[in-house]
C-alpha cells in the first residue's frame, strides 16, 4: 500500500517527530508508514485522517499485485 504522509507532514512543515507526538506514536512507526515498510493499523489510518482532515482514501492508495492479476 502506498501513502501520501511524507507529502502531507511536509505540507504543514511538520517533523516526523511533531507527527509522532500528534498521534502517540513513535518516530520509527512514521518512518515505517513513509517508507511503505509498515501499514498502519484501521485505528491509526484514521487517526491520520482525521489529523490531515482528509479521507483516508486520499492518504492511502493499493498498490496492483501482478501476481494476482
Amino acid at each position: 500500500m502506498k501513502n501520501q504522509i511524507k507529502e502531507l507532514r511536509k505540507e504543514k512543515g511538520l517533523r516526523q517527530e511533531d507527527l509522532a507526538a500528534a498521534l502517540g506514536v513513535t518516530r520509527q512507526t512514521i518512518i515505517a508508514i513513509e517508507n511503505n515498510k509498515y501499514d498502519p493499523t484501521l485505528e491509526l489510518a484514521m487517526r491520520l485522517s482525521a489529523f490531515f482532515a482528509v479521507s483516508v482514501n486520499d492518504i492511502f492508495t493499493m498498490e496492483r499485485d501482478s501476481a494476482r492479476e
